[in-house]
């Protein structure tokens, strides 16, 4: 028997051992534990399964950069240039995972920092005794440093004076430690940070939304004492708002130049159905950039605009009577620009990737141009920067197929499926008549 076939029957061990360890789990927790279970050994088995979850993580790690190193490899004899090698290991990662192409990539830097240069993290996560987040924080401040110096920081923060210490704790003593052993390395960082300064909003229950920006730490303290200046000053003179409610209403004022009370002074794209607008539908609808909002909200704002010196146009959206499919759409805005990229983005309201929720960057050919794609509603999707690069990589294959609303189906350079349903459009449900 070769060494080849050897390795692949563990491996098929392996799985098959892990496969029966979680369905014993996942039985085991449908049902109520015996009720002889003491406190005591109820908790016990509560950190049990926590050091297990660890313990998992760690083997995931280690999967994960074996199969980065056969992709890689196997994409060096395919004669893909260095730079493109591994393009959408991350994204299928995140597949795996079920989470965002975002979150595989980190995963996957992780998982490589954990078996090459943090080796007191990854023991300590193989033993139970690390949890997944606390050895990325420890990966995230150790980054700059040199691979000896980054494990000789690893060996300082999992010794056992660190037992106890909360994430903040653990945060202080990686930067103070980094800074010893490198203070112009972590000045540098620093300055680099700069460069990532953005501004991000994510949807918050109640149609409220936060946003957010990840400033330099003068230009954002400087922010919040203008704000809060304001709110002080507001309050000196009798203002019922409570200080947070100044603040925020100072924030959209100076940013819109409008007071809240007047609106937006810019076009903000709400789907409805008629029904909803006009007969008082209670079907929801749905604000572009955010989620579903209530029917009674989405009046509200409609009313709220025409009553402003806010300019309000209108969308015609055209669903399939069946099966609510967005398939046309019209245009009688003054300001915005009509055409494929608008209609695809209200189509598909996010990234179409699975578990991506990010916001749309392009318009993307499920069935490349370059292999005789044509531009059509059927043959584009809207998707971030990240997934369409990651599914030029070699390998991946998308083709619209078939279904109830645009669907997408991608097989992965491993062979797995998946497939991308477009989102519901408002009201789309018809309404059941008696015959």
């Amino acid at each position: 028997m070769s060494v080849a076939t050897t390795i692949i029957e563990h491996m098929f061990e392996l799985l098959e051992k892990v496969h029966e360890t979680r369905e014993t789990l996942a039985d085991r927790a449908g049902t109520p534990l015996p009720g002889q279970l003491s406190e005591s050994e109820l908790i016990d088995l509560v950190r049990e399964l926590e050091d297990l979850k660890s313990t998992a993580a760690a083997l995931q790690a280690r999967a994960t950069v074996d199969f980065a190193d056969q992709r890689e490899a196997a994409e060096e004899c395919l004669g893909v240039p260095a730079s493109q090698r591994g393009r959408g290991v991350g994204a299928e990662i995140a597949l795996a995972r079920r989470e965002s192409p975002t979150r595989g990539g980190r995963h996957l830097g992780l998982a490589k920092a954990l078996v090459d240069e943090l080796p007191h993290s990854f023991t300590a996560l193989r033993e139970g005794s690390l949890s997944e987040w606390r050895a990325t924080l420890i990966a995230r401040e150790t980054a700059c440093l040199g691979r000896g110096d980054r494990a000789e920081v690893d060996r300082q923060l999992n010794g056992p004076e660190a037992a106890g210490w909360g994430d903040r704790r653990l945060v202080a003593e990686a930067r103070r430690l980094v800074y010893r052993i490198d203070p112009h390395g972590l000045v540098d960082r620093a300055r680099k940070a700069a460069a990532d300064r953005h501004v991000s909003i994510r949807p918050a229950p109640d149609t409220m939304v936060r946003f957010s920006a990840l400033l330099p730490v003068a230009d954002g303290v400087a922010c919040y004492a203008a704000l809060k200046g304001a709110a002080d000053t507001a309050r000196s003179t009798g203002d019922e708002r409570s200080r947070g409610q100044v603040m925020a209403d100072a924030m959209v004022e100076r940013l819109t130049g409008r007071s809240p009370a007047v609106g937006p002074d810019v076009a903000v794209k709400l789907v409805l159905t008629d029904r909803t607008l006009f007969q008082g539908n209670s079907e929801p609808a749905h604000l572009e950039g955010y989620d579903t909002v209530p029917a009674q909200w989405a009046r509200d704002l409609i009313t709220h605009a025409t009553n402003s010196a806010v300019g309000l146009w209108f969308q015609q959206l055209y669903t399939h009577p069946g099966t609510g499919a967005l398939v046309a759409q019209t245009s009688r805005s003054r300001t915005a620009p009509a055409g494929l990229a608008d209609f695809i983005a209200t189509r598909d309201q996010t990234c179409r990737t699975p578990y991506c929720d990010a916001p749309i960057r392009h318009t993307d050919h499920v069935h490349a141009v370059a292999t005789g794609g044509p531009t059509t509603t059927e043959n584009t999707q809207a998707l971030c920067e990240a997934c369409n690069y990651a599914k030029q990589a070699p390998g991946w294959v998308a083709r619209a197929g078939p279904g109830p609303r645009h669907t997408v189906h991608t097989r992965t350079p491993t062979g797995h499926h998946h497939r991308s349903t477009a989102p519901p459009t408002p009201g789309h449900q018809r309404e059941r008549t008696t015959s």
